[in-house]
């Protein structure tokens, strides 16, 4: 089986975001960026199908060359090889695309991303991807069984689960419970020095956002502790202050 796991360069969620040039820019100065944590998750699971010589994993990222310390780690994790498209991820849009197109030349069984990246919680790049490869597409599954010739996928839903059997090819995007985040190990890191990383162009397509500007949200007001047994108090702000009721 040949899995395409598709990995996004995010900053660490411990990281003060700043942004300079009137607001225009995210300010990278000082920022640690990790692989993103969904990404992680669907990483490991493909890790876990081809194990013990059943397939072959290999992670994809658009991205500058600065996105390569991310990369190793994936490949420190266990991927067999990856490909950096060498551009700056503008929108879901411009990733899906770019990913795509490599995926027409270089078809896959498998095609996993996270249920979205931490930094702009869009879960998009999946669905973008099963419609641009015209493949059946699942978002946010909680689980995933593999056989021969299709899989089993279970995702949440309204009131219960829903469980999928899908033929291959397909895409999913990964939650958790999927599986457990992997940490390298010596050997791992070691290996990921050599394995095979892919650097190739981007395709010429049009970006469909701009950002204008970027704003932080409202800080928030200080708390009110309201003894228990003043149940009336509580009512009162809730109303007057908070006014949610």
């Amino acid at each position: 089986m040949k899995i395409l796991v598709c990995v996004s360069n995010v900053p660490d969620t411990t990281t003060k975001i700043t942004f300079t040039d009137n607001n225009t820019q995210f300010n990278t100065n000082g920022v640690q960026f990790i692989l993103n944590p969904y990404d992680e998750i669907a990483l490991s699971r493909a890790i876990e199908l081809t194990d013990s010589g059943k397939g072959s994993v290999t992670v994809i990222n658009v991205g500058e060359v600065n996105t390569e310390a991310t990369i190793r780690k994936a490949l420190a994790i266990g991927a067999t090889d990856a490909v950096r498209i060498n551009a700056k991820p503008h929108d879901a849009w411009y990733v899906a695309y770019q990913i795509a197109e490599y995926v027409k030349a270089n078809p896959f069984d498998l095609i996993l991303t996270g249920r979205e990246s931490i930094d702009y919680n869009g879960s998009k790049v999946a669905a973008m991807l099963g419609e641009l490869l015209d493949l059946p597409s699942v978002s946010i599954i909680k689980k995933l069984d593999a056989a021969d010739k299709e899989a089993t996928v279970e995702r949440e839903i309204e009131g219960g689960k829903e469980i999928l059997t899908i033929p291959y090819p397909f895409v999913a995007g990964t939650a958790e419970g999927v599986a457990e985040p992997k940490i390298p190990n010596m050997r791992g890191i070691m290996s990921a020095r050599t394995k095979p990383l892919a650097v190739i162009e981007p395709v010429d397509v049009k970006t469909n956002s701009e950002v204008l500007s970027y704003e932080t949200p409202t800080p928030r007001g200080q708390v009110k502790l309201v003894p228990a047994d003043e149940t009336a108090k509580l009512v009162e702000l809730l109303h007057t202050e908070a006014r949610v009721i």
